[in-house]
């Protein structure tokens, strides 16, 4: 049976059916798209120089926040003078503490790391 609104069809013509006709582009279009297996060496390089970076820098931030507190230059400084009851704060032995701590902190996330660095291949 066929809809007395729609236009004449030749013979030669295959029926059209009302479900949407499946391509074979279409899959290949819809599919996400497979990651490269080759890598560009600049991206590489690109991640070797940002890992090497975040370990220099934690490992020099570490070592500041390890030994500056236990310093003169820490409470004697032109920031703290103005301000006697947090130069208190800054200088007892539990604030200096947490400081190295973290300082220790600092140095094991960056060596560790660098440690388990591994470049995706």
């Amino acid at each position: 049976m066929t809809d007395p609104s729609s236009p004449p069809r030749s013979p030669a013509e295959p029926p059209q059916s009302s479900a949407p006709r499946k391509d074979s582009r279409s899959t290949v279009l819809d599919s996400p798209e497979q990651p490269s297996a080759s890598v560009e060496p600049v991206q590489i390089w690109l991640h070797r120089a940002s890992v090497f970076l975040f370990v220099l820098i934690s490992a020099v931030a570490g070592v500041l926040l390890l030994i500056l507190p236990w310093t003169p230059e820490w409470t004697d400084n032109s920031l703290l003078l103005s301000y006697p009851g947090l130069r208190v704060f800054v200088s007892s032995g539990f604030f200096r503490g947490i400081c190295s701590g973290l300082g220790l902190l600092d140095i094991w996330i960056g060596f560790w790391e660098a440690l388990h660095y591994h470049e995706h291949q």
